[in-house]
């Protein structure tokens, strides 16, 4: 009984990981077509030069 609950919870914890490497996977590609969206579009400064969109 033992060694099937113990195969279950690593199914259930390799399932839980690969759901949530999916999940960040998809975060990090959100976060790249904004950071490249920024830097398409940032504006010019008062300078003339093209300033950064962010502040960090």
């Amino acid at each position: 009984m033992v060694p099937i609950l113990l195969v279950l919870l690593l199914a259930l914890i390799l399932f839980g990981v690969g759901f949530a490497v999916k999940i960040f996977w998809w975060i990090a590609l959100i976060v790249l077509a904004i950071w490249l969206l920024g830097f398409l579009m940032r504006g010019t400064g008062a300078s003339g030069s093209r300033g950064r969109w962010y502040r960090w």
